[in-house]
């Protein structure tokens, strides 16, 4: 059972007054007499003692002759100035329970050993004490959690003795919480709970929680799935109070809410998705005008018009900001009665939607472009493959709306990445599931035209809605922008430098350059032995997309305004950029009051949903491969680290790892800058986007971790 070094809360409170003191005394030594005769009536000799030498253990007083003082004169000027000894900020735990307190009052990390990091767990606010490390690498003491990062937590229930605990899924938390029997609700062990932490104050050995829902039996695939939502922060259910909001929405659309609309339910309509897909967000129109010119429409679910802001639903949606996709379902932003009817742009009915139109050409030159409030009637819904087959030469009355827009959206794509856009290869891991959830099959999800050509489109929608409101002559108006910064300078360096191992020269001296010389690699490495590493060193380069309400355009799309429009029913700054731009087009004046927070919000959301999606991928292809123990595989390097080097296996798709300490051959180092390990003695290297082979060795889904052995190198 995980636990902490247990404390006395009285030595706790001397630390933390003996703290305060000697930050006020500045470098005089004090000896241990005078603190004797000034905390003397307030504790015992024998805490005090314990307490003064605590603080002389981590380093925070320094001893001389029976004298103590602050170590402040031993920081580093910028860190011991203006008060810095005790700093706030977030706390980032490792696995193995050390941490690093990341905070705006120092200019570097501080590393707090696992004995040090007291009460605190991942992520919270917390205060430490500072002292020195070697090299001035500066460590520290949690004195004082000031705010928790959260108060529920997944996991298993156990027993030990008469008494229950709780085991945390979360492998950065090594702590077991108590829990009294009145407050277990009736798990038992081995229960997957959902828990709340009720306390735990400095000097208790265990945090006291309750539990609040049982999920189930751990391992069984319901529990798994709920359990990932909870750890990521989304709710596995709606309240009642919004899911009667939303029953309450009628079905019908009023002849006068359709007279305000702008009517396309005679054009041709149709919707691509994939054939899986419950809510349908988009659909494309199409007329033609003349031999040159034809009408494109982006036609988006109108959301807006159902759920009012500051409304239970539109708080819940806040909240959410996005859907959530794991391997099984989809945990929708909106209750199924929206985003599933009512707002959902099915075939063969009529739909209230927010579009962009354009009268444009095959070279995707635009002569007009309109955006508002319409009525559409969807003629058909297309998946993706079905798309594709009509585009491969499939006889169908949409050939030639299809082989137009195609056309187009090739053009479109061409425009872009003369501009700069930068051209990455997605894969996507998809599996087949049995009745029970298990994964009885993986495959790779294909790219292909028909994909590209919904991209292409929704890309023009979204870029022209943004510059359509931030050109707007007069004040500036608030505006959601989807953006994304220029590379990191040193991963940029660092790439280039490998990249010319292999004969590929990268161009830095712009970003526009260094946008083109990287699509340039990313056709030459094609098929070659590089190609998986360079590839995978180019993306991580990349910053990562956020919402802001501070245009800096996005680089990786080449495009100086852009926002996300076109997904409201599973996408909450979609719903925000609905409501301001009807605003803007009916001349009224946008107030968005901390619009800023609000898109840092949707941006965490969205991280962690992508993490939900990652952990359930993870999940599944553990238990895929429980029944393939002791076989070997065919794999690619995908990651080196001090520990080991992870492998993706070439037939299913499974990432795991080859621990350094069970490769018998040699003794491997780590090699950071060159992303691989070397033999000690044979100099044998192994480097990302090697082939190898490995056995499995083991696959466990409670851990989320598949471990291999190494069996050979192809390359080295």
């Amino acid at each position: 059972m995980a636990s902490k070094k247990k404390s006395s809360s009285k030595n706790s409170k001397a630390e933390a007054a003996l703290a305060d003191f000697f930050l006020n005394e500045e470098s005089r030594f004090v000896s241990f007499k005078q603190l004797k005769k000034k905390f003397g009536s307030r504790f015992h000799k024998g805490e005090l003692y314990d307490a003064v030498h605590d603080l002389v253990s981590i380093g925070f007083l320094e001893e001389r002759s029976n004298q103590y003082r602050h170590t402040a004169s031993k920081l580093p000027d910028s860190e011991s100035a203006n008060r810095k000894d005790v700093i706030e900020g977030v706390l980032d735990v490792t696995q193995r329970g050390h941490a690093y307190l990341v905070s705006e009052q120092s200019k570097q990390d501080v590393w707090i050993e696992k004995r040090n990091v007291s009460n605190a767990l991942d992520g919270d606010v917390v205060k430490i004490m500072l002292t020195k490390r070697k090299g001035n690498k500066l460590e520290g003491k949690v004195i004082e959690v000031v705010r928790r990062a959260k108060e529920t937590f997944v996991g298993v229930v156990q027993r030990f003795g008469d008494q229950l605990f709780f085991k945390p899924d979360d492998k950065s938390i090594d702590v077991d919480f108590f829990i009294p029997d009145e407050k277990s609700k009736a798990a038992r062990v081995n229960d997957k709970v959902i828990i709340r932490l009720l306390r735990w104050d400095r000097g208790m050995e265990f945090p006291e929680a309750e539990v609040t829902e049982v999920l189930g039996k751990a391992g069984a695939h319901e529990t798994e799935m709920q359990s990932i939502l909870v750890e990521n922060g989304f709710r596995l259910r709606f309240p009642e109070r919004v899911i009667k909001e939303a029953e309450d929405y009628p079905s019908e659309i009023t002849a006068e809410e359709i007279s305000r609309r702008r009517d396309f339910r005679d054009t041709l309509t149709f919707t691509i998705d994939p054939a899986d897909a419950q809510d349908f967000d988009d659909a494309i129109s199409f007329r033609k005008i003349d031999e040159e010119w034809f009408e494109a429409g982006v036609h988006i679910a109108d959301v807006s018009h159902y759920i009012k802001p500051n409304s239970p639903l539109d708080r819940e949606a806040y909240l959410r900001a996005t859907s959530v996709y794991l391997v099984d379902r989809c945990v929708p932003m909106l209750p199924e009665k929206l985003s599933n009817g009512i707002c959902s742009l099915s075939p063969e009915s009529d739909k209230l939607c927010f579009s962009a139109v354009f009268v444009m050409n095959k070279n995707g030159e635009i002569k007009n472009r309109w955006f508002g409030k319409t009525i559409i009637h969807s003629n058909r819904r297309l998946t993706y493959e079905e798309a594709q087959e009509i585009l491969e030469g499939k006889e169908d009355g949409l050939s030639k709306p299809l082989d137009t827009l195609n056309e187009t959206a090739k053009q479109l794509r061409a425009k872009r990445f003369k501009n700069g856009s930068i051209d990455f290869e997605s894969t996507e891991v998809k599996f087949s599931l049995d009745a029970l959830g298990a994964a009885v099959g993986v495959y790779l999800k294909e790219r292909k035209d028909s994909n590209m050509l919904i991209e292409d489109f929704m890309l023009l929608a979204n870029r022209s809605v943004t510059e359509f409101v931030s050109q707007k002559k007069g004040k500036q108006i608030p505006f959601v922008y989807r953006v994304h910064d220029l590379p990191d300078p040193e991963k940029l360096k660092d790439l280039a430098d490998l990249a010319m191992m292999f004969g590929h020269k990268l161009n830095l001296s712009t970003p526009k350059k260094t946008a083109f010389s990287i699509n340039k690699m990313m056709q030459e490495i094609k098929g070659k032995p590089e190609e998986y590493m360079l590839e995978t060193l180019a993306i991580r380069t990349m910053a990562k997309a956020v919402y802001s309400s501070k245009n800096i355009g996005h680089y990786g799309l080449a495009f100086e305004f852009y926002t996300h429009f076109t997904s409201p029913i599973r996408r909450y700054p979609d719903l925000m950029v609905h409501r301001i731009l009807e605003k803007v087009l009916n001349g009224e004046k946008v107030n968005e009051p901390n619009l800023e927070a609000r898109c840092l919000h949707a941006s965490e959301m969205e991280r962690k949903a992508a993490e939900a999606e990652r952990t359930s991928i993870k999940l599944k292809q553990v238990e895929f491969m429980q029944n393939e123990i002791g076989k070997i595989f065919d794999g690619i390097i995908s990651g080196v680290a001090e520990f080991g080097i992870f492998v993706i296996t070439k037939d299913t798709y499974c990432e795991g790892m080859v621990r350094l300490n069970t490769i018998k051959s040699d003794y491997y180092v780590f090699e950071e800058r060159k992303h691989s390990i070397r033999g000690a003695n044979t100099h044998k290297r192994y480097r990302l986007g090697d082939e190898i082979k490995v056995k499995l060795l083991d696959a466990n889904p409670e851990r989320r971790t598949i471990d291999f052995e190494l069996i050979e190198s192809k390359n080295y």
